[in-house]
């Protein structure tokens, strides 16, 4: 007992501390020193719920992903690789889209949009809008804007919905599906107009459009961009193919510089608004599409090889788009109120598009002066 009592205290050993640097709070990254987290740098001073729940949503070995990708395909590449577009970027996560559409700002507008056109087909069956049409209006409408149906529901399949999980970040790729449910749900909606026509008037043939897409000369060569654009596996070169040339060439040389401004003469105020609704689907894509090849035109590193890129993107889709411009030449003519002129509708999408290769920073191409 005496011994255990005087018995010395046991001495305990510890592990000398070492600070490596990797402890909690040692980094000094964004928001470091604030209470809430964030892994980004946000454009403004605060972080918009659209950068919250889209930047680094998808994966990047180049950013956070530092064993490299998890997953891949059978033959070879993984994840989302940036080979898949010839078009080169310093940082592909510097694009935000201007739009910040996410997943509820999608289903938003889209069933705003939903409720307009149908609000609007009922109170036009309502009050009999229909009956002031005359025979040529209903046959303009049944073929041509019927056959636009499936130019719409073809870029809305195999362009869009194709390569809305091809881009190096969920930014991208997030903007281009709400791109791909804009022209699904415009395509329905102009098939919904066609339905309602059809019932509504008995000397309305709401089938021609078939025939007239798949074999009137007229609607051939635009036929044949989208499919040919369907082909195209550059997901840069589809998106800049179709939004910057074709919708600007094509696209909007039929909706808004004939439909949009010969409906009313026509007697007809109901496929304006329809019709609007895909020039208003049109004008928000093209502001993400702007906004994209604007940055890789003015991309440090690859600017300079960016352009010439873009240029012979452009030598390539520009001239069929205006042989299709020009072969819908004479749908002008059907109408039988002839408000304007084909030269000043082509005179109006030419200064558009001229105007939108110049924010983006290309060169006008010399086919547009003849």
């Amino acid at each position: 007992m005496a011994n255990s009592a005087t018995a010395a205290p046991k001495v305990r050993s510890f592990p000398k501390v070492e600070f490596t640097d990797s402890e909690a709070g040692a980094l000094e990254f964004p928001s470091s020193k604030s209470r809430t987290y964030n892994y980004f740098t946000p454009a403004k001073l605060r972080a918009t719920v659209y950068e919250d729940v889209t930047v680094d949503v998808q994966p990047d070995p180049e950013r956070h992903l530092s064993q490299g990708w998890i997953y891949g395909f059978g033959d070879g590449p993984g994840g989302y690789p940036q080979e898949w577009t010839a078009a080169k970027s310093s940082n592909w996560h510097a694009f935000l889209d201007p739009n910040e559409e996410w997943e509820q700002t999608i289903y938003r507008n889209n069933s705003a949009v939903v409720r307009q056109v149908a609000l609007c087909l009922e109170n036009a069956k309502r009050a009999g809008a229909y009956g002031n049409w005359n025979t040529a209006w209903q046959k303009f409408i049944a073929s041509n804007l019927g056959a636009w149906m499936h130019a719409e529901n073809g870029m809305a399949l195999h362009v869009f919905t194709s390569i809305q999980r091809s881009g190096p970040t969920n930014m991208i790729n997030t903007a281009v599906a709400v791109n791909a449910a804009h022209k699904m749900r415009f395509a329905q909606d102009l098939a919904l107009f066609n339905l309602d026509l059809s019932e509504s008037l008995d000397t309305f043939d709401g089938s021609v459009h078939k025939q007239v897409w798949a074999s009137a000369e007229e609607w051939q060569p635009t036929r044949k961009v989208v499919e040919e654009l369907t082909a195209v596996g550059d997901w840069a070169e589809l998106l800049f193919g179709t939004n910057v040339v074709f919708e600007q060439l094509v696209g909007q040389l039929f909706r808004s510089e004939l439909v949009m401004q010969i409906a009313a003469k026509n007697g007809d105020y109901i496929t304006p608004t329809i019709v609007g609704t895909g020039e208003h689907d049109y004008s928000r894509d093209l502001g993400y599409t702007r906004a994209l090849f604007r940055l890789l035109t003015r991309d440090e590193k690859f600017g300079e090889s960016n352009r010439e890129l873009f240029g012979r993107w452009l030598a390539k889709w520009v001239p069929p788009c205006l042989d299709a411009a020009h072969a819908l030449q004479p749908i002008w003519s059907q109408p039988a109120e002839k408000t304007l002129t084909f030269a000043d509708s082509l005179g109006a999408t030419k200064e558009k598009f001229t105007q939108l290769l110049e924010e983006i920073g290309l060169d006008v191409p010399k086919e547009l002066e003849k």
